[in-house]
């Protein structure tokens, strides 16, 4: 069945490793719409943080959308507002900075607008986090954060060792009550139970009246999975993990390759 809707994962997929769109990866994506197949960037990254992006790739339109947060927001690009989204409250903020706390590891929490930490030793990560997606980082100690916030998600960012370290003695609970999931190796990710970008994408997809056969989902890491198996055609790049590549119907070259451009020429063009 012909593919109608494009979701692209960002860092690693869209993105080449110096952070650009590529000319044939524009191309590619500029000709999979002129033939009328709806293209949304699914990241992790916050609805800031991809902007220019979104101009880049003429994203910014009415009838155009956007799955951020890994899932937990689907915005419309014209003005970020939500179509859809799942969030956290201040009592699950709450839960889990005390709980990276226990487990000894570094935390910041993102909101509609800003990204908060409560560690005095704020974490390189979480800077380069601020600088990577342009979001403002604010110091909050947790008796000072609004009860009224909502959270598309927060993160538990350390160094790989120390960060797996903690995630080994992740209570149970936390996997019951949240969705948690890698989306470097450096970031751990938790968000409402309901949100991953495989619901993301199903939520896009319902809004725009599209069959998930109709689907074709592109992605490296495992913050990507779900949305691998929620579509008709699953793409692993080339520098997917393995589990990625394992789950998807097709495998594109690399992200230093144009895998991207490589797989809708293929899939979506027939060329």
């Amino acid at each position: 069945m012909a593919i109608k809707l494009i979701a692209i994962d960002m860092d690693g997929t869209l993105l080449n490793p110096a952070h650009e769109i590529t000319p044939a990866v524009g191309q590619a994506i500029g000709a999979a719409r002129e033939k009328g197949v709806y293209v949304a960037l699914a990241t992790g990254r916050p609805f800031i943080g991809i902007q220019r992006y979104l101009l880049e790739l003429d994203l910014l339109g009415e009838g155009q959308y956007c799955i951020t947060n890994n899932g937990a927001l689907v915005q419309r690009t014209v003005d970020g507002e939500c179509i859809a989204q799942s969030t956290l409250d201040i009592d699950d903020y709450r839960y889990l900075e005390a709980l990276s706390r226990r487990l000894e590891v570094h935390f910041h929490a993102l909101d509609f607008d800003n990204c908060y930490t409560a560690n005095r030793d704020i974490s390189p990560y979480t800077v380069h986090e601020s600088y990577l997606t342009g979001i403002p980082l604010k110091y909050r100690r947790v008796d000072e954060m609004d009860p009224g916030m909502r959270f598309p998600k927060v993160m538990m960012i350390d160094p790989p060792a120390i960060l797996d370290r903690a995630i080994s003695h992740m209570p149970a609970e936390a996997y019951e009550r949240y969705t948690i999931m890698k989306s470097a190796e450096y970031y751990l990710e938790l968000l409402n139970k309901q949100a991953n970008k495989g619901e993301g994408v199903k939520a896009l997809a319902e809004h725009l009246h599209i069959n998930a056969d109709e689907v074709m989902t592109i992605g490296d890491q495992a913050n990507d999975l779900a949305m691998i198996n929620y579509a008709g055609t699953g793409v692993a790049m080339g520098n997917a993990i393995d589990e990625i590549k394992a789950a998807s119907q097709f495998v594109t070259k690399s992200n230093r390759e144009d895998g991207v451009a490589v797989a809708i020429r293929k899939l979506v063009l027939d060329l």
